[in-house]
């Protein structure tokens, strides 16, 4: 049987830039291993398959990478409701749409609005709150980057594990240069995994003038040795950013640059809102832009 997709890119306004996202949208009738067939043959980082809704929301969707099937992801979110509402799939708005997929961390709200361009630009608010593991040591994270421990910057924390949705071992590093340098010990990697401690890999340098933050995804034992833009990483880290800020109530916003070292940039807005010393809600936002289409066949079970 043939089924419809669409591939876009998530987190810029260019083609062939930002993060690639292929999307069914009509996958009523494939099995769980032919959705792990097809994420596996467009090799994205992320594929979507869209359901109808089963708990009254808008659409069921379920997210898939090469190796596994995923509970919540950022971009596979923002550029499936961007192909659905191109489709027409939501019907006609003007100025802003709001919707909600049901996935496995939960339903996720994502908020589309058609700007004055006619460009649409989506943001979703995290399914879950905010959740931070057990640090490692700056001396580990280093050999699992090949960098040197003094690269790792622990001035505000420690490389620890954040969490709103879907967990990411995240560390500051000094500067851009020696995020330019990191590359993956898979060795190293590979320890940490068998420990059970979460081996997806978020660092990021602090940064000025354009962009507040410069970050890197690495998820090799995932099928994604490095990712372009990462929203649920990068949702996750505003919420690590806003847990240790000194003030107690607050909104707090970042404009976060993923992607330079793989020539693919990306833009990504991320926000928080802190409620008495704690993290409530976290989004990340962006635009999107549709690059082909086409339709797929997908082998019997």
């Amino acid at each position: 049987m043939r089924y419809r997709y669409f591939i876009c890119d998530v987190f810029t306004d260019r083609p062939f830039c930002g993060n690639q996202l292929a999307v069914l949208p009509e996958a009523e009738g494939l099995s769980d291993l032919q959705m792990q067939q097809i994420a596996r043959e467009f090799n994205f980082s992320e594929t979507t398959f869209v359901f109808p809704a089963e708990a009254g929301h808008t659409r069921k969707v379920r997210i898939f990478t090469p190796t596994k099937e995923l509970p919540f992801a950022g971009h596979p979110n923002l550029g499936t409701a961007h192909v659905l509402a191109v489709d027409g799939a939501f019907g006609a708005f003007e100025a802003m749409k709001t919707v909600t997929f049901e996935e496995g961390a939960g339903p996720v709200r994502i908020s589309i609005h058609r700007r004055e361009d006619e460009r649409l630009w989506c943001e979703l608010e995290a399914p879950q709150g905010l959740t931070l593991g057990g640090p490692i040591s700056p001396q580990r994270m280093a050999s699992i980057l090949a960098l040197e421990p003094g690269d790792i910057v622990t001035d505000v924390h420690l490389p620890m594990v954040a969490s709103v949705g879907l967990p990411f071992l995240v560390a500051e590093i000094k500067d851009r240069s020696a995020l330019a340098r990191a590359r993956v010990d898979l060795t190293e990697l590979g320890k940490l995994a068998a420990e059970g401690i979460c081996h997806d890999l978020h660092i990021y340098v602090r940064s000025e003038h354009e962009f507040d933050i410069r970050a890197r995804m690495f998820a090799p034992l995932d099928g994604v040795p490095e990712d372009p833009a990462t929203g649920s990483a990068n949702c996750a880290l505003a919420g690590l950013l806003s847990a240790f800020q000194p003030e107690e109530h607050g909104n707090f916003s970042w404009r976060i640059a993923q992607g330079m070292e793989m020539g693919r940039p990306s833009i990504l807005d991320a926000r928080t809102e802190k409620r008495n010393g704690s993290v409530a809600r976290c989004w990340i936002g962006g635009v999107s832009v549709l690059v082909s289409e086409g339709t797929i066949t997908a082998v019997p079970p």
